[in-house]
């Protein structure tokens, strides 16, 4: 019985990495699978890329884009065993809701990969509703500087100093984003100051 899975963390917790080791696990057994990352993250060049140095061809997602009807095409054209999504808190809503109909009507497996919460300890709008709608949802952890779990994430500025304000959605990576412990996601927000 197929499932959706929503694989979340903060940064740094090895998301892409996880993602190209079910794909190869898939394909190594002769089955095909199907990536895809978000079209807005233009580092990656159709692409899921690993910060350990691996990679995997990739479609893009879009706002707009049904996935339903673009997986069942691809499942016409070559039967799909598994459907992967990195930085799945980009999703759409409605594109989960979507995730959700090639699980239950298409009997594939979609197992999506992303951030939980932003840089302001808030939901992105993808991950809120894969915490609502997925059937089986699994934390990756890292770890902060302080040696406990990471949770939170924030994001700095290049003189390093906490970003506190600004748009939702910022591509980056280890130079603008850092992963904390809830506590010091707070004390961090508080006073602005560079994480250490």
């Amino acid at each position: 019985m197929a499932k959706l899975y929503f694989y979340y963390s903060t940064m740094n917790a090895g998301k892409s990495t996880a993602l190209l080791q079910a794909s190869h696990n898939y394909r190594e057994r002769g089955m095909r699978t199907l990536l895809y990352t978000a079209q807005l993250d233009d580092r990656g060049g159709g692409k899921v890329h690993s910060r350990i140095g691996i990679s995997g061809d990739a479609l893009h997602f879009q706002p707009g884009l049904d996935l339903r009807e673009e997986i069942d095409a691809e499942h016409v054209r070559a039967p799909v065993s598994c459907v992967l999504i990195d930085e799945a808190q980009f999703l759409e809503p409605a594109q989960v809701r979507q995730l959700g109909a090639v699980v239950d009507q298409l009997n594939i497996p979609v197992l999506c990969y992303g951030l939980r919460t932003d840089f302001r300890g808030e939901l992105f709008p993808g991950s809120s509703q894969l915490l609502a709608w997925a059937d089986n949802l699994v934390e990756l952890k890292t770890i902060c500087h302080c040696g406990r779990k990471a949770t939170m994430v924030v994001r700095v500025r290049a003189d390093g100093k906490v970003e506190r304000q600004g748009a939702q959605v910022e591509v980056g990576g280890n130079e603008r984003y850092v992963p904390l412990c809830r506590q010091h996601f707070v004390a961090a927000i508080q006073d602005g100051a560079a994480p250490p």
